[in-house]
């Protein structure tokens, strides 16, 4: 939902001027091009090249439904921690023979995955569903840990009961660790807030996955964003760390409070163009010449 202050419509954005939004588009471009990145270099490791004893995080119990031997294990997987014990010959394809790869849990119970490929045709993205690389997870942990960055996400996850909550964006953190996250998003970003001391994570994707939108440099900053719209002033940027919008408002302020709309519908006449940007839930953003007039 969202939401505005009470009794502080127009203060400190009421000298803004109007822009259009090429303009605005414009500006958000470049200002995203020159903001400085830390790309997170991700850890390669190709199936002929894994060691003994490679460790691999299970995320889901239906592992069962994929691995030979896990079928009729009446035991919670999920949690677990496979090592690797090498491969052997499968099915032959086309005179080549397939590789199943192998595995044993801390029970000692022995699972085979059959990949249904020949050794010359892995790569170093090769994944095993429901399975996490524990070496990709070490080696982003040791490029992350300890790092004080910018976040970029209002989306936190509390650490003690995953639940999500809608927190501050923009604010300086330090990351404490990475950790094993879900079979959907492996990586698991935990930090503290440094202003307050609130601690929370988010979740990553894989740097080896051409998932973007939840990569590092989609999260968090490395310097502070405020400095990229110095026209901002400090009292409307306190607003967009919070999330929360007032009339007065420009379209670009708005967009970093709450996020780009999931529609936009533009009204011109002769009064000028009115446009609203809905968002789930039936919020929307109604601005006329480019600033806020209304909201829900």
């Amino acid at each position: 939902m969202l939401t505005a202050l009470s009794s502080c419509m127009f203060t400190g954005v009421e000298s803004t001027k109007q822009v259009s939004d090429k303009e605005v588009q414009r500006t958000i471009g470049e200002l995203e091009r020159r903001q400085p990145t830390m790309t997170v270099q991700p850890f390669r490791d190709s199936v002929p090249a894994w060691r003994i004893g490679k460790e691999f995080y299970v995320t889901d119990n239906q592992l069962r439904l994929i691995m030979t031997g896990a079928d009729d294990d009446t035991t919670a997987l999920v949690g677990q921690i496979l090592r690797y014990d090498g491969y052997e010959a499968g099915s032959v394809l086309d005179n080549t023979a397939a590789l199943n790869l192998k595995f044993t849990a801390p029970t000692g119970k022995t699972y085979v995955y059959r990949t249904g490929k020949t050794r010359e045709q892995f790569t170093a993205n090769f994944i095993i569903p429901l399975l996490i690389d524990l070496d990709i997870v070490h080696d982003v942990d040791s490029q992350l840990r300890g790092k004080e960055v910018f976040i970029k996400t209002p989306l936190w996850y509390d650490p003690s009961d995953e639940s999500l909550r809608r927190a501050r964006q923009f604010i300086k953190v330090r990351i404490d660790a990475v950790e094993p996250g879900n079979k959907v998003l492996p990586l698991r970003v935990c930090f503290t807030a440094l202003d307050t001391g609130e601690k929370a994570f988010v979740w990553m994707s894989d740097p080896n996955a051409t998932m973007h939108n939840r990569d590092f440099d989609s999260l968090f900053s490395l310097r502070d964003m405020h400095e990229n719209y110095p026209d901002i002033t400090d009292a409307t940027w306190q607003r967009i760390i919070r999330g929360v919008v007032t009339e007065g408002m420009t379209k670009e302020e708005c967009r970093l409070a709450v996020g780009s709309p999931k529609r936009i519908s533009r009204l011109p006449d002769q009064a000028g163009l009115r446009e609203y940007w809905y968002y789930d839930g039936g919020s929307y953003l109604y601005f006329v010449d480019g600033l806020l007039n209304q909201f829900k």
